[in-house]
């Protein structure tokens, strides 16, 4: 009798969740999701302006690594206010990553509500974008557990499993 199991890790070379695609391509994704949430947010709010494509790319990416290592130290100095204001707070704090990020030559944010608006479009828009390409794509990044990716490989020998 053999039994097989293999497990789909999200940390394999193949891509989180077990995908096809590798974790590179699937960075490289979110990264054109993010600049296209931020190109439209320019369009759509008069306070926001990018000078173009490359500045785009740019910004998201500072912005990528501002949400990776700012965001959660600046969440956690601020969760009793988070708590306070049901959430609400973490607005405010999408709207100073946006605003750190306009550090990008190019790349500009003018005014208070203009970054809170800003934030709200870029997120709305960025997890929208991911959710598409999860479904189109059938895995990636995110992409639920299904029972079917777990097999299991065993052979018995001598009265014990291997």
């Amino acid at each position: 009798m053999e039994i097989n199991i293999h497990r789909h890790s999200r940390y394999s070379p193949h891509g989180p969740g077990g995908g096809n695609q590798p974790v590179a391509f699937w960075l490289i994704i979110k990264w054109l999701c993010l600049t296209a949430a931020v190109l439209l947010a320019a369009y759509l709010i008069e306070g926001i302006h990018v000078e173009g494509f490359a500045h785009a790319l740019g910004t998201a990416a500072v912005l990528g690594v501002l949400n990776v290592v700012l965001r959660p130290v600046l969440f956690i100095l601020t969760l009793p206010i988070t708590i306070m204001t049901l959430g609400l707070f973490t607005f405010v704090l999408n709207a100073l990553m946006l605003k750190l990020a306009s550090i990008i030559p190019g790349f500009s944010v003018v005014g208070f509500w203009s970054a809170i608006f800003g934030a709200l479009i870029i997120s709305l828009v960025n997890w929208l974008l991911n959710v598409f390409i999860q479904d189109a794509g059938g895995g990636g990044p995110g992409r639920p557990r299904h029972p079917a990716d777990d097999t299991i490989d065993m052979e018995k020998r001598d009265n014990h499993w291997e």
